[in-house]
């Protein structure tokens, strides 16, 4: 899923990790073994969002996922896995102006 600037800034306010900016390099390449996301790393490795649904909440969010772990201990290479959750779930609240 390819988020918004507010809700990038929303699921970095709510998981530890950096988001890879459109203009990085290595987007271009990622997005074509990907597909089209917005892409996040941290201390594991590559992440991206999937839609979840919480109708009970009645709020756009997004789950988790793992796509690729850190294979070096300088986090400088990755190595690709299948897509795996991770449990968490980014909630996006809707901004009023």
């Amino acid at each position: 899923m390819k988020l918004n600037s507010t809700q990038v800034e929303q699921t970095l306010r709510q998981m530890n990790a950096h988001v890879l900016p459109d203009s990085h390099p290595a987007v271009t390449q990622l997005s074509n073994v990907f597909g089209d996301h917005t892409f996040f790393l941290d201390q594991q490795g590559l992440k991206v969002l999937e839609p979840a649904e919480m109708p009970e909440k009645g709020m756009q969010s997004g789950e988790v996922l793992s796509l690729a772990d850190w294979s070096d201990a300088t986090l400088t290479s990755l190595t690709p896995h299948e897509p795996q959750s991770t449990g968490t779930i980014v909630v996006f609240s809707e901004v009023r102006h």
